[in-house]
């Protein structure tokens, strides 16, 4: 090679390698790729939480406003009392409560919450009225026990009901395969003429 060839060539310049680019992610320091790797770590790691925390954060919050608006609903109708009326033809489906048509001083009202809904029903009837009624529920007047007292304490809280001595009271249970309501009655059988009954039908979804 002549002097004037070598002055024509160009001259390379050191800091270039074969890839001809001294910029791709080759040219990372092993603590740069490590802190690379964490930092798309923690980008998972944070949408995975994101993911998972806000639904169930949103279920949480449902189920406590859920819960606290059954209970304002039944202290609400507590403090309501019990309604000098019928209840309306599909309550009286859905809580499974055909009161017969000579039934007088009807009485009811119902409460709804997270765990069940119950409809609170007193009337005043007539010996044929009453088994009318204990036919329509699904039972009879053989199932009434003597002496027995079938609405809870919690019940009679809520109604003011009084179920005291000095009266001829009868009861039963007539207990229906979910979700179908269950009817606590208890009967005032002082006056077999003209017997009183209460009842609360119990719906559990």
């Amino acid at each position: 090679m002549t002097a004037a060839e070598q002055h024509v060539l160009p001259r390379q310049s050191p800091s270039s390698g074969p890839s001809g680019d001294g910029d791709d992610e080759g040219g990372e320091t092993p603590a740069q790729d490590r802190r690379r790797v964490v930092r798309r770590r923690l980008i998972t790691l944070t949408i995975i939480v994101l993911l998972i925390g806000i639904p169930a954060g949103y279920l949480v919050i449902s189920a406590g406003q859920s819960r606290r608006s059954g209970k304002d609903k039944e202290a609400e109708a507590a403090a309501q009392g019990l309604r000098e009326d019928w209840p309306s033809g599909m309550q009286r489906r859905i809580f499974e409560l055909p009161i017969p048509g000579n039934a007088t001083g009807v009485q009811y009202y119902e409460t709804n919450n997270w765990k069940a809904s119950r409809m609170y029903v007193k009337f005043r009837t007539t010996s044929a009225g009453l088994d009318r009624f204990l036919s329509g529920v699904g039972t009879g007047r053989a199932a009434l026990e003597t002496g027995r007292i079938t609405i809870g304490e919690r019940d009679i809280k809520i109604t003011g009901w009084y179920f005291g001595p000095g009266v001829d009271w009868a009861g039963t249970v007539h207990t229906n395969k979910k979700p179908r309501p269950t009817q606590d009655i208890t009967v005032n059988m002082t006056d077999p003429a003209a017997p009183v009954v209460y009842v609360v039908s119990s719906a559990t979804p």
